[in-house]
Parts: C-alpha cells; structure tokens; sequence
C-alpha cells in the first residue's frame, strides 16, 4: 500500500494554489508546510506532497510520470476537472479526469461506476 505520493515543481507558490484546488474534490487539503521547500496536502495526513525543485525543466510529455488518485464519485471526478468521462478502453467502469498541472506532471481521478445505474461502484 501506498503511504504517499511527491511530486516536483519548479514554481511553489504558483503549484500550491493549482492543487490545492485540484485536490479539494477529492477531500485532500494543505495540512503541512516546509517554507519554501514543500507543501503536503491530505485527508488527515499529508499523503500528496508538491516539492520546489526550481532548476526542473517542464516534464516532458511521453515522460510516463502519471499518478491517479481516487474520487469518491462522479461529482468528484468532475469537480476535479472540467473533462471527465467513461474511459472504457480502460474498464466498462472507469470514470476519470486527467489534467496536467503547470510543470508537465499528469494527474488524473478515478471513480468506478456500477454497470447498472452508473453511480459510484463499492470496492
């Protein structure tokens, strides 16, 4: 099991505000702060960290740096990013959102439906 995920950003305080909006769908928040070096975000620990690495270059597109984060449910999934939809060529029940945040990383959240109504699946 996974206890945390980082990841680098070459600008802190442009990335903070990016995912702390990001992250609020999916009931994560700032809970931690090293000035200047990281911000943590969680549900009641930090689980999501963003770290300064100012001299980074934007990650490059076919660079397989992906990470995927549960939703709760389909609102979740769209309150997280504007374009979410059913990524069938993934699961008949996949439902996602994928963005790229302003370094080039790529985040995505996933919920799965049940076949039946559509509505969150319980695993």
């Amino acid at each position: 099991m996974i206890d945390h995920v980082s990841v680098a950003v070459s600008d802190l305080a442009k990335a903070e505000p990016f995912y702390a909006a990001l992250l609020a769908p999916l009931g994560m928040r700032k809970l931690r702060e090293w000035p200047n070096a990281a911000v943590g975000f969680g549900k009641k620990y930090p689980e999501f960290w963003i770290n300064q690495r100012a001299a980074m270059p934007r990650v490059a597109d076919d660079s397989g740096v992906h990470i995927c984060l549960r939703a709760t449910d389909t609102r979740a999934v769209e309150d997280f990013h504007a374009a979410p939809g059913p990524r069938t060529e993934y699961h008949s029940s996949y439902y996602a959102a994928f963005v790229r945040d302003p370094d080039g990383n790529r985040i995505e959240a996933v919920t799965f439906l049940r076949e039946a109504d559509n509505s969150p699946a319980r695993e």
